[in-house]
């Protein structure tokens, strides 16, 4: 494809981008995908072409077969999972991005790319109100971070061991404590890291949902006593559940006299923090060793794009670090090389697509739109609280409601075949998408705002959908 060519099919997949999102808006698709498995499959040819394709039917193809299998995230009634950030400018960012194609493994082989990234994850650091000590790095996901945090707790504790035999010394097993609400890749991090799954505490925790620092503090004293070495703790804020907080403040008092490294996963509850009246939900966070934020959540940046805030970057670097003598340069000493902040060698312009949402949209419309969020969510509660078959499950903090139908006399288990058939009766319907999960062993439905799109006649007509599902009799 020459530039010029590039020019004419650029403009018209603009024009299908924009008349795509145009649709989305007016909520002229299903919300969930209509296809059945394999569905995508049975369209796509066995090879790849012999001859290149005219731009156009790749076009074509985006709207006969993409769009049906596609679940749309940024529909205005998507309620599910969490939100995904997509605004139109982190998308122009992402194409800047993929034209320069430029590969950053090391300042000199991307000065802008490395510099406007630094300068980015400073503005971020600063707009959610946290000290100047913290220093940040983007990576592609809070799964990364998360296992980069454990890995550098990890070193820290066996005194950089990898350098030598690692976790085949012989020494005593390390420990990672965490909530029994933290998400699911705290987990995998953990076990990547090599902690193994025998050393991971699930820690209880109380009525609000957040960690037990009594729990924790008495797990630590008996793994010391049985001859453990803890090493780490992983807190969150926002859990994906709930949105519950955990005590930062009692636990950084924990890890402090314990020496054990604190991370903090705000993947989604970090974001709020834009709002400084929500800053005292993360007290303490201060005193964190490493904090993942994702912006491609609740910020509005497109996926994939995940801060990773460190207190003290050398120990990133002492345990990322490679030097081979193709990558040094006589500069080396005087800039970032992100290559040594985590896993991948090469990283791409990631940074684009921050600068480009904040300066489209400014603080000011940020923190509006984060507003009308958290106020929809109490309306939506609000509603339920007042019929008595609705039941609101867990503290609405941010823009999560957790809801259960409960007709009188139905209960157990079979509340929650109840539970689940309704919530997938709203989803086939294509009328909006919500996520069932787990509280305390019972099953509730999710309901995450946070669309770009979303307005509050979606959620008036949410409420609506959510009633005529529950209320339905189940199919024959």
């Amino acid at each position: 494809m020459t530039p010029e060519e590039f020019r004419s099919a650029g403009h018209a997949l603009v024009d299908w981008i924009a008349d795509y999102r145009t649709r989305l808006a007016r909520a002229e698709y299903p919300v969930q995908a209509t296809v059945k498995p394999g569905a995508v499959i049975a369209q796509l040819p066995t090879a790849a072409p012999t001859h290149g394709e005219p731009f156009a039917a790749m076009l074509a193809d985006l709207d006969t077969i993409v769009i049906p299998g596609t679940t749309h995230w940024q529909h205005p009634r998507f309620f599910g999972y969490f939100p995904a950030g997509g605004s139109l400018t982190s998308v122009l960012g992402d194409m800047v991005s993929a034209a320069f194609a430029s590969i950053g493994l090391n300042w000199q082989a991307g000065p802008a790319l490395t510099e406007v990234e630094q300068v980015m994850t400073d503005w971020l650091r600063d707009l959610m109100g946290l000290p100047a000590t913290f220093s940040g790095v983007l990576q592609d996901t809070a799964s990364a971070a998360s296992f980069v945090a454990l890995v550098s707790a990890r070193e820290r504790a066996t005194a950089y061991g990898a350098a030598r035999a690692g976790m085949q010394s012989g020494a005593p097993p390390l420990v990672v404590y965490t909530s029994e609400q933290a998400h699911s890749s705290v987990e995998k991090a953990a076990l990547l890291a090599g902690f193994g799954r025998e050393h991971i505490r699930a820690v209880p925790v109380d009525a609000a949902f957040r960690l037990d620092v009594a729990a924790l503090t008495a797990a630590i004293a008996a793994d010391r006593a049985a001859g453990f070495t803890p090493a780490a703790v992983l807190a969150t804020s926002g859990t994906t559940a709930v949105t519950a907080f955990d005590p930062i403040a009692e636990i950084a008092a924990v890890t402090q006299r314990e020496g054990l490294w604190l991370h903090v996963d705000a993947a989604m509850g970090g974001s709020a923090m834009v709002l400084p009246e929500y800053r005292h939900l993360w007290a303490g966070i201060e005193a964190a060793d490493s904090i993942v934020v994702n912006p491609h959540k609740w910020l509005g940046v497109g996926f994939d794009c995940s801060l990773y805030l460190v207190r003290d970057p050398e120990h990133l670097v002492r345990v990322m670090s490679t030097s081979p003598s193709y990558l040094q340069t006589a500069v080396d000493r005087h800039v970032r090389n992100y290559r040594d902040w985590g896993i991948p060698l090469g990283r791409r312009f990631r940074a684009l697509k921050i600068w480009f949402a904040l300066r489209d949209q400014g603080t000011a419309a940020l923190q509006t739109r984060l507003r009308a969020h958290i106020a929809w969510a109490r309306e939506l509660a609000a509603w339920a609280s007042a019929d008595p078959e609705w039941h609101v499950m867990a503290p609405v903090t941010l823009q999560t409601v957790c809801l259960q139908h409960a007709p009188a006399g139905l209960a157990g288990e079979a509340l929650d075949v109840h539970t689940r058939r309704w919530a997938q009766q709203v989803n086939d319907s294509g009328a909006a998408y919500v996520t069932p999960a787990l509280i305390k062993g019972r099953w509730v439905v999710r309901i995450s705002i946070g669309a770009d799109h979303t307005r509050a006649e979606h959620i008036r007509e949410l409420w609506s959908i959510l009633r005529a599902a529950a209320c339905a009799p189940p199919a024959v």
